[in-house]
C-alpha cells in the first residue's frame, strides 16, 4: 500500500519531491497510525462487500472499517456477522489482491473471539478492531478480549477505540473519564493504534447537528471535548495518541446560506475553476475547513462515510515543500543546543526546542502521505486525483 499509489508513476513524480513510502499491515504501530488517512466505514451487511473493498483499494482508501454497530439495525447483526466472515473469507481465497487495512466495529467484547474463531485463516486480512462507546469500565473487556484473540491466532490485531460516551461530554464526569480512558489505553498500549472521536454521539446528546456550513470547531461543546481529549491523551511527549479527526456527514448541498469558503485564487492559478465549483456543490468547501482545522488541533487522519470524502483527507495530508523544509531544518543534528533560525522560506523564525515535536510529527505524516514539489499545493493533488 502506499497513499497516491492510484497515480501513474509519473504523474507522482510531477507531484512530489519525496514521494508516499509503501507499507504493509505488518508496518511498525508508529508507521501505520500515522498512515491510516481518511478511513472509510461501510456497513457489514453490504452483498458485495469483498468486491467493494477491493473497489475502494484501488482508488486510494488505505483504511476501511467493517461495522457492525450503528451503520446497521439491531435486527442485522447476526446477517451482518455471516455476511463478514463469508466475504472476508471469500477475499482470502483471491490470490494477488492487495486489500486496505481492514478493521471491524463490534458492538460487545464477545463478538472478537466469535468473529476471529469463524474466520479461521481468513483472520490475516483483519488489521484489528473498532470499539465503540469506550470508557475504562467499558472498554477494558475488548482490550482483553482482543488480547486473548490475539494470542490465540498468533496475528497482530490492533484496537481502534471511539470516545463518544456521553461521560466524556459531561462537565461534571469528562476529566474522570478521560483519566479512565487513559488508564485503559496505557495499560494496552501497543494494541492501541489510534484513538477516533465520535463527533454524531456527542452531538445527539444535545440533540444538534452541524450544517454543511459549520465544521465541528463551531460547535462549542463538541470543540471543548476535542480540545480536552488533545491535552489529555494526545501529548507529544510520549504519552500521546494518535487520535482521528472526526466524520463529515455531507456529500451533496441542495441549499446553502452562507458564502462558500473556497477562495477563488488558488484554482484559477492551475485553471481549476470547475473543480472548485465541483467541491463547492458537493460541500467539500466545508469538509476541507475541517480537515484543516483537524490538523492544527492534533488531530491526524478522519472517519470518512463517502468515496469522495477520501482523496481530500489524503490531499490535505501532503507535506507542503516549505514545512518539509523547516522541519527538515529544526532537526538537524548541529541544532541539538537549541536557538533560533531564520526559515529557509525567509518567511518565519524556526525556534529549535519549541517546534521540535513539530517537526517530528511533520516529517512521520511526511514519510507516509509524501512531500509536495515546490510549486505543488492541494489543488494540483486534487485535480491528479479526480482525473485518475
Amino acid at each position: 500500500m502506499r497513499h497516491f499509489g492510484q497515480i501513474a508513476p509519473e504523474v507522482r513524480k510531477r507531484l512530489f519531491h519525496q514521494e508516499p513510502c509503501t507499507f504493509t499491515a505488518d508496518s511498525p504501530a508508529r508507521l501505520l497510525s500515522a498512515a491510516l488517512g481518511a478511513t472509510l466505514y461501510s456497513p457489514a451487511t453490504r452483498p458485495r462487500l469483498a468486491d467493494d473493498v477491493l473497489k475502494q483499494g484501488a482508488c486510494g482508501v488505505v483504511s476501511m472499517v467493517l461495522c457492525l454497530e450503528d451503520s446497521i439495525d439491531d435486527a442485522d447483526v447476526p446477517v451482518g456477522e455471516e455476511n463478514l466472515v463469508r466475504q472476508l473469507m471469500d477475499l482470502a481465497e483471491r490470490s494477488d489482491v492487495d486489500v486496505p487495512l481492514l478493521f471491524v466495529r463490534v458492538r460487545t467484547p464477545e463478538q472478537i473471539p466469535d468473529l476471529v474463531r469463524r474466520l479461521g485463516p481468513a483472520v490475516r486480512l483483519l488489521s484489528g478492531f473498532v470499539l465503540p462507546k469506550f470508557t475504562e469500565e467499558r472498554g477494558v473487556p475488548f482490550l482483553e478480549a482482543l488480547s486473548s484473540a490475539e494470542a490465540a491466532t498468533g496475528h497482530r490485531l490492533f484496537a481502534m477505540p471511539v470516545l463518544e460516551s456521553p461521560d466524556l461530554l459531561y462537565r461534571e464526569t469528562r476529566v474522570q473519564t478521560l483519566e479512565g480512558i487513559f488508564r485503559a489505553v496505557d495499560k494496552y498500549r501497543d494494541r492501541v493504534l489510534a484513538l477516533r472521536l465520535g463527533v454524531t454521539d456527542f452531538c445527539s446528546s444535545y440533540g444538534l447537528r452541524r450544517g454543511p456550513d459549520m465544521t465541528a470547531y463551531d460547535v462549542q461543546i463538541v470543540a471543548s471535548v476535542i480540545a480536552d481529549v488533545v491535552n489529555m491523551l494526545a501529548r507529544a511527549d510520549g504519552t500521546g495518541f494518535t487520535v482521528t479527526g472526526p466524520v463529515w456527514e455531507y456529500f451533496r448541498v441542495q441549499e446553502r446560506m452562507f458564502k462558500p469558503q473556497l477562495r477563488q485564487s488558488p484554482f484559477l492559478e492551475v485553471q481549476a475553476v470547475e473543480l472548485r465549483q465541483k467541491l463547492i456543490e458537493h460541500a467539500m468547501d466545508g469538509l476541507l475547513r475541517e480537515i484543516s482545522l483537524d490538523r492544527a488541533n492534533g488531530l491526524l487522519g478522519k472517519t470518512c462515510i463517502h468515496p469522495s470524502h477520501v482523496l481530500p483527507v489524503h490531499a490535505l495530508s501532503v507535506v507542503s515543500h516549505e514545512e518539509f523544509s523547516d522541519a527538515q531544518d529544526i532537526l538537524r543534528p548541529e541544532r541539538g543546543g537549541g536557538g533560533v533560525l531564520r526559515s529557509a522560506y525567509t518567511n518565519k523564525m524556526n525556534e529549535v526546542k519549541p517546534h521540535r515535536a513539530w517537526a517530528e510529527r511533520t516529517l512521520l505524516r511526511a514519510e507516509v502521505f509524501g512531500v509536495a514539489n515546490e510549486d505543488i499545493g492541494f489543488v494540483e493533488l486534487l485535480a491528479a486525483g479526480l482525473s485518475d
